[in-house]
């Protein structure tokens, strides 16, 4: 496995609870990828074996920021969980830097279950997956195809596939505008081969425009501002690479959600700009184990960090019955 610096002192944006103990773990993925951990243990979990969960998101996030604050609240409650780093970003391994990959980073999930699988503190019978934002899509599209997820929440949804090729709520759904804007990142795809280097996307501005949508202003305020910024994150410095969004663009996830048979439960904010990625992905699941749950008055980003709005019970009630 590649070796990875990692950080050895706490630099989340949440304070360290004293219920549970934290490591830094490693894994890779079946690319070869050596991605970063924070794993999190009840401090009163004995000797017995323990459902586990792996969590990473938002797209963009690293695991100090929302993933870790999820993975801790989870810990607290019985389970050993892991927040993830997703390849090429954080202290996770992979070259180039800040891109994406829908195929990968599915992938990354499951490269998590697979160490999970193998803990000898782990029931390799009881292990679930927890996305938030762009990795919940990412997470349903792993429970689609790794039948040991034996239950997946996705909280505050994106389908990163679906917005980068139709935009948000799907205005730009024509093939004009699909191919105007591979163009743009074809020729940009040239320029950074030229350069040697990649261009990035820019980003979140420094200060949202007083005419911006609200979610952009939603999203300054957690990753600009102490709330939550993180010097690793893509969301609160660069972003990512202009051409991240090239495979997004082209091939779709979430084909075969339907046919997921394992438990799978969607938490959403009410008044989310996000909810229908959400309630769209929830009328193709089948079964009595897929839920929709909707958390009154919470836009997308309450569900980072906002320990009013984020139903924890709910979630830990769901882990619960199906792990």
């Amino acid at each position: 496995m590649e070796q990875l610096t990692l950080t050895r002192e706490w630099d989340k944006t949440f304070p360290l609870s004293d219920k549970v103990s934290h490591c830094k773990v490693t894994f890779h993925n079946r690319y070869g990828i050596t991605l970063a951990a924070d794993l999190y243990i009840p401090k009163d979990a004995g000797d017995r074996k323990l459902p586990a969960i792996a969590m990473s998101g938002p797209y963009g996030a690293v695991k100090e920021q929302v993933s870790g604050r999820y993975a801790q609240a989870m810990a607290e409650r019985g389970f050993l969980t892991i927040a993830f780093d997703p390849s090429f970003t954080g202290e996770s391994g992979g070259q180039p830097r800040a891109v994406s990959s829908p195929d990968i980073n599915t992938e990354d999930f499951c490269a998590a279950v697979d160490y999970l699988s193998t803990r000898d503190d782990v029931d390799p019978e009881r292990i679930g997956i927890l996305g938030i934002c762009g990795f919940g899509g990412f997470a349903v599209n792993a429970a689609a195809m790794d039948t040991r997820i034996k239950a997946t929440v996705a909280v505050t949804m994106y389908d990163m596939t679906r917005v980068s090729a139709k935009g948000y709520f799907d205005e730009a759904d024509n093939a004009d505008a699909r191919h105007a804007l591979k163009q743009r990142l074809n020729a940009q795809r040239t320029e950074d081969y030229r350069n040697g280097s990649y261009a990035s996307a820019g980003g979140n501005p420094e200060v949202a425009p007083d005419d911006a949508p609200q979610f952009v202003k939603d999203y300054v305020a957690y990753y600009k501002t102490a709330r939550g910024y993180h010097p690793r994150s893509l969301g609160s410095n660069e972003g990512f690479n202009t051409t991240a969004m090239l495979s997004l663009i082209n091939m779709p996830i979430l084909a075969y959600a339907g046919e997921i048979r394992s438990a799978v439960l969607l938490v959403h904010g009410e008044k989310a700009h996000s909810r229908y990625f959400s309630e769209d992905i929830f009328k193709k699941l089948d079964g009595n184990n897929k839920e929709l749950y909707i958390v009154p008055d919470a836009v997308h980003t309450d569900l980072y960090d906002n320990l009013e709005k984020i139903p924890f019970g709910k979630i830990e009630e769901f882990f619960h019955k199906y792990l």
